[in-house]
C-alpha cells in the first residue's frame, strides 16, 4: 500500500504559517516558565535537562517512507541504574516531580521547537516511538500522511486511558478532513483539558508508561513470538540507520 494522501489547501499551505506563529507566540509569551522548569529539572533529576527521542515523522514523498526525527521534551525520570549498570525500569526512573510534570503536560512544551524546525505541527497525530510503527498496518500508517503534533483526536479522547487500537482509529479520523476549524476546536480542546483535568485522565497521564503495541498484540495473541521478534530487529536498525546518518 502506498503511503499517500493528498492534501487540501488549508494543510498545504495554511497550517505550516499558523504552526510558526503559535510557536513563536508561546516562547514569546512563556519563556520565563521553560527557564523555571529547566531550573527545576536540573536540581531535582540532574543533567541533560532535555530529553530527546527518535519518533516516525511524516512520510518523505522521495521514499515513501517515514522520516525519523528526534521530539524532545523535558526530562521527567532519572539515570538511576542496579549493580550491572542497567538503567532500572521506568516505572522505579519516574519520580514524582516527573509524574507532575507529565500529569500537566509541562514536559512537553519544549516541544514547540520541533513545530519552529517543521518536524512536527501543532495539531495532528501524536508520534509514536519507531518501535510502535513497525508493528502499524499500512493502514494505520496512514496517519504519518499528516505532520505529527503535539495534541490531536486521540490525546483529546483519552490520551492514555484508551486502546492502542482506538488512539490510531482517533488519527486516522483526523487525517479523513484537516481543517482550519477543526484544528481549532482541538487547541481550544486540548487546552481545557489541561486546566482541567479528569481524575481518569491525571491517572492516566502520570503514569504514561503503557505498553508499547508490540507489546500489546503479543500479549493479545495478535501475531507470534517470531513476527515479534522481526518487528524489534527491524525498529532497531532504523534506528542504527539514523545513528548512522548523524555521524557523518
Amino acid at each position: 500500500m502506498e503511503l499517500k494522501r493528498k492534501q487540501g489547501f488549508y494543510e498545504k499551505y495554511i497550517k505550516r504559517l499558523l504552526d510558526i506563529l503559535c510557536s513563536l507566540v508561546t516562547i514569546a509569551v512563556f519563556w520565563w516558565l521553560y527557564l523555571i522548569i529547566a531550573l527545576l529539572v536540573k536540581i531535582k533529576l540532574g543533567s541533560p535537562v532535555i530529553f530527546k527521542q527518535p519518533r516516525p515523522g511524516m512520510v518523505d514523498p522521495a521514499t515513501g517512507r517515514e522520516t525519523i526525527f528526534y521530539m524532545i521534551k523535558f526530562r521527567t525520570m532519572t539515570n538511576e541504574r542496579d549493580q550491572n549498570g542497567e538503567l532500572l525500569p521506568d516505572e522505579q526512573r519516574l519520580t514524582n516531580f516527573g509524574r507532575f510534570l507529565r500529569a500537566t503536560s509541562l514536559d512537553e512544551i519544549p516541544e514547540v521547537f520541533n513545530v519552529l524546525r517543521s518536524d512536527m505541527s501543532i495539531i495532528g497525530p501524536r508520534p509514536q516511538l519507531v518501535r510502535d510503527m513497525v508493528f502499524m498496518t499500512d493502514k494505520q500508517r496512514m496517519r504519518h500522511t499528516a505532520k505529527p503534533g503535539i495534541s490531536g483526536l486521540a490525546q483529546t479522547h483519552g490520551r492514555n486511558a484508551i486502546s492502542w487500537d482506538e488512539k490510531l482509529t482517533w488519527d486516522l479520523k483526523y487525517i479523513e478532513r484537516v481543517s482550519f476549524i477543526s484544528d481549532l476546536k482541538l487547541v481550544l480542546r486540548t487546552a481545557g483539558q489541561v486546566f482541567v483535568r479528569k481524575k481518569d485522565d491525571i491517572n492516566a497521564a502520570e503514569t504514561d508508561l503503557e505498553l508499547d503495541y508490540g507489546d500489546v498484540l503479543l500479549n493479545e495473541g495478535r501475531i507470534t513470538e517470531t513476527y515479534y521478534k522481526k518487528k524489534q530487529a527491524e525498529a532497531r536498525e532504523l534506528l542504527m540507520e539514523l545513528d548512522k546518518e548523524r555521524k557523518i
